[in-house]
């Protein structure tokens, strides 16, 4: 077991889905799944392996943000080696084209948080890019299943509530949409030599005001999660 984790080796799929809220981890497993067996419980972070078309998947839930996603992401690599790591979650839509159920696949992320600078030092702006044959699979899998699927570049954001950010400039440079997780993923993943990708639902638009009905949130997010899975299955080789 990892610091918090409390998995034993060989308990974790080398495959692994990262929704940021626990409970999610556990619809997905439950709605997705064959068989799936709970491996953690440690602050709630609930952690699930199953199988998915045969392959051996699994679910973990990270918390909010940056530095809860590292926590989790570190140990799953270095402790559980695991080697495709694929954030399903939320997002706030801000580009006009990007309307409410969308799927937004993450091709960058950028950020506002001080992890670049931490790790390059000041001067360097590394650009945190998911991995292509994750992304052109999982853009394959919603065009397949006729899921509205756009792809580009995201903002990391450090504050869920954040009325300083100049959201009309993000805009004009072609971000999409804010999030709070996908830059450390995939800054953690090159530095480890693994696979990432964000996979995320418009959950509502920061600009127009619009979000999804409550009615429609369960479809949207399960769309999701298909694009994930058939992108994360199709790295397997047979």
């Amino acid at each position: 077991m990892s610091e918090h984790i409390e998995a034993k080796k060989g308990d974790i799929a080398k495959i692994v889905l990262l929704p940021g809220d626990p409970l999610r981890a556990k619809h997905i497993s439950e709605t997705f799944l064959d068989d799936p067996r709970c491996y953690n419980t440690v602050r709630n972070a609930l952690g699930y392996t199953g199988t998915y078309k045969g392959i051996k998947i699994s679910v973990q839930g990270t918390g909010m943000g940056i530095p809860s996603t590292l926590i989790y992401a570190e140990e799953l690599i270095n402790y559980y080696g695991c080697e495709i790591l694929i954030r399903v979650g939320t997002c706030g839509g801000m580009a006009p084209e990007i309307k409410v159920r969308d799927v937004v696949l993450a091709q960058s992320a950028t950020t506002d948080s001080a992890i670049i600078q931490n790790t390059f030092g000041s001067g360097l702006y590394y650009a945190p890019t998911a991995d292509f044959s994750l992304l052109d699979h999982a853009y394959t899998a919603a065009k397949k299943e006729r899921i509205a699927v756009k792809v580009g570049n995201i903002i990391s954001e450090d504050r869920f509530y954040n009325e300083e950010i100049d959201r009309k400039k993000l805009i004009q440079y072609n971000v999409l949409g804010a999030e709070m997780e996908a830059a450390g993923l995939y800054l953690i993943a090159a530095k480890y030599n693994v696979k990432a990708l964000a996979v995320l639902t418009i959950s509502n638009h920061i600009i127009s005001g619009e979000s999804t009905p409550a009615s429609e949130r369960e479809r949207s997010f399960n769309d999701m999660v298909k694009v994930a899975l058939e992108a994360a299955i199709s790295q397997v080789k047979v």
